[in-house]
């Protein structure tokens, strides 16, 4: 799985090829997880629908994500729209994040309901985490947990 990453606000870049191999990962799928800076210190993740979630591609993405945190704790948007599913793997990278100081999810069916609260379950207690329907409650909610709040 490819991995997209911004040097700044809004601007996308593909992820180095040396991330994929840091994290073992000897080849990349067609469909990418999308990882960019918001505007308003948010980071956003877009899990690809219709895909699994394996454990190497979530690796290759929390790289991405550390690098846009340069260090910090940030909030993390995790947008789960139509995924199919996420392995044990990748639900244990979520659950030890370094760099999220919350996680908002999102999705829009049923289905991504029972993901998120899948991944919810895994969480620690120390970062906050909630599932919503609506991309704007959604950073709303995020915005407290922003050091330009």
């Amino acid at each position: 799985m490819t991995i997209e990453a911004t040097a700044g606000p809004g601007e996308l870049i593909s992820a180095e090829p040396a991330a994929a191999q840091d994290v073992g990962l000897t080849h990349l799928a067609r469909v990418p997880i999308g990882v960019r800076l918001r505007d308003g210190g948010i980071i956003e993740v877009v899990l690809p629908t219709n895909e699994e979630i394996e454990g190497p591609e979530a690796r290759v993405a929390g790289a991405a994500v550390r690098a846009l945190a340069h260090g910090r704790r940030m909030p993390v948007l995790l947008v789960i729209t139509g995924v199919v599913g996420v392995s044990v793997e990748a639900r244990q990278v979520y659950s030890t994040s370094i760099a999220a100081s919350a996680f908002a999810l999102v999705g829009e069916s049923p289905v991504d309901r029972v993901i998120a609260h899948y991944l919810l379950r895994s969480k620690t207690e120390t970062i906050p985490a909630q599932f919503f329907l609506s991309e704007a409650e959604a950073i709303d909610w995020l915005r407290h947990y922003t050091s330009e709040h």
